[in-house]
């Protein structure tokens, strides 16, 4: 794993600036240069070519989504990115959805061509994180992998594997910047060896 590309999924919207998932972006762009690794990136709210967006999945070891949850799920700008890449990606990123004329129902989302490649979530959420594990609580404790399946999932039909998940709680009511830098560092680095 030595080319990362990290995709900043920040959107200036209503009260939110961007500001954390911007800083959280940075960070992490730092961390990897010092640890030895070679990385890309891509902030999508300002503007991205599809196909050379491709072409850098193509080239990257592991994609970092960096982004905000908004009304329980990613920006409309990360679902557009998603939908219109991997839309271009036939060939590329996914072969067909793996399913054969013979046996027609069976096999659908395994036709992805990127095995091997890894990504991970890091998410910035205002939701607290007992939210997330505690049965009686929102979501019913289903954690956040639960609640980001369908991202999961979209990762998956392309044939790349998930590294573990990062969020950042409780962004808006009580935010800990320093605290969340800090355990975004240990995160990374306990995925991403020094090299």
């Amino acid at each position: 794993m030595k080319n990362i590309l990290l995709l900043n999924g920040a959107k200036e919207f209503g009260s939110s600036k961007g500001r954390l998932n911007l800083t959280l972006h940075n960070h992490a762009l730092d961390v990897l240069k010092n640890l030895g690794y070679e990385t890309t990136q891509t902030h999508i709210d300002q503007g991205y070519n599809p196909k050379e967006e491709i072409d850098k999945i193509i080239k990257a070891d592991v994609v970092i989504y960096q982004m905000p949850a908004w009304w329980m799920g990613e920006p409309w700008i990360v679902k557009k990115y998603i939908d219109e890449v991997f839309g271009l990606g036939v060939g590329v990123l996914f072969a067909n959805d793996g399913r054969n004329h013979e046996n027609p129902s069976k096999n659908y989302g395994k036709g992805g061509l990127n095995h091997g490649k890894k990504y991970m979530l890091s998410l910035t959420w205002n939701a607290p994180i007992d939210a997330f594990n505690d049965k009686d609580e929102f979501f019913e404790g289903k954690g956040v992998d639960g609640v980001c399946w369908h991202l999961h999932k979209a990762h998956e039909f392309v044939g790349m594997k998930p590294l573990p998940t990062f969020m950042c709680n409780d962004v808006v009511k009580n935010p800990q910047v320093p605290y969340y830098l800090n355990n975004y560092t240990l995160h990374l680095k306990n995925i991403f060896p020094q090299i």
